[in-house]
């Protein structure tokens, strides 16, 4: 990046606001930025304190730091090592405590890479060949959506069977057009996917993002072909085992203790 970018994470994050400078811009280079604000309340509402995230899709910076910010350990893996590099230079000018660890690899052999118990499994996966991240074979975003699926599902179980017993997973996905015009179903297909896995689907939660300039396209869009816009992503959030043994191990939500700045070079 040239300009840098600054993500102000306000104190008690569930009214707060998600603000980067330059223009109020979702998206760095042409690749989302994840929200910190959703982060933080997912982190606090289904992860222990001090708790350990695997991350398989991790993407840029900001799942880490935020887990750092608010003193959970954070694992997360990627293909790309220039997208690793820059996470770690990220984490090194901002994160004062429990470092970040990111792992270049595939998630398929995420139970090699990152062994361990894992006390919540959040991510937010390609939103299959939405948005294309390299020209890596091994990278989903480059295949069809067949082969996508085949190769997603067996990640998730492989991450769940990673995750301890009375916990949480949650996963942040939206639904995708083909190139004939129609969904694929990734919505119901990760669902299926984590059910499949032996997690129980729990919590649905909708995330409704900016029209930006939607409200100006989608009459034309709709008039030729009845295309609803759409201006919202799912949370999903699964569980293993006994959801009352889980809420436990979070304890109560205490929303008072974060007040900081995270200034993202990378997306």
């Amino acid at each position: 990046m040239d300009k840098k970018q600054t993500v102000t994470i306000p104190k008690g994050l569930c009214f707060g606001e998600f603000k980067i400078k330059q223009g109020q811009q979702t998206s760095l280079n042409g690749t989302s930025i994840f929200d910190p604000v959703l982060c933080e309340l997912s982190y606090r509402w289904f992860c222990p304190p001090k708790g350990l995230i695997l991350d398989p899709f991790a993407g840029g910076s900001v799942r880490g730091i935020v887990a750092s910010k608010l003193g959970r350990q954070y694992v997360g893996i990627d293909l790309r090592p220039e997208q690793i590099e820059a996470n770690r230079r990220q984490a090194q000018k901002t994160c004062e405590n429990e470092m970040p660890v990111w792992h270049v690899g595939n998630s398929l052999n995420i139970d090699k890479i990152a062994q361990g118990e894992y006390d919540f499994v959040y991510s937010c996966p390609p939103y299959a060949d939405l948005e294309r991240y390299s020209d890596n074979p091994e990278d989903l975003s480059t295949m069809q959506y067949k082969d996508f699926l085949a190769v997603y599902r067996k990640i998730i179980a492989k991450s769940c069977s990673m995750l301890k017993e009375d916990s949480f997973a949650a996963f942040v996905v939206g639904e995708v057009r083909g190139k004939d015009g129609n969904y694929y179903g990734f919505v119901p297909d990760t669902i299926q996917a984590f059910k499949d896995a032996g997690l129980s689907y729990y919590n649905e939660i909708i995330i409704v993002t900016s029209a930006a300039t939607l409200p100006l396209r989608a009459p034309k869009q709709f008039d030729v072909s009845r295309k609803i816009g759409k201006t919202h992503q799912n949370l999903l959030v699964f569980l293993k085992g006994d959801a009352f043994k889980a809420a436990k191990k979070i304890g109560p939500i205490d929303m008072s203790d974060l007040e900081s700045v995270i200034e993202c070079d990378d997306a």
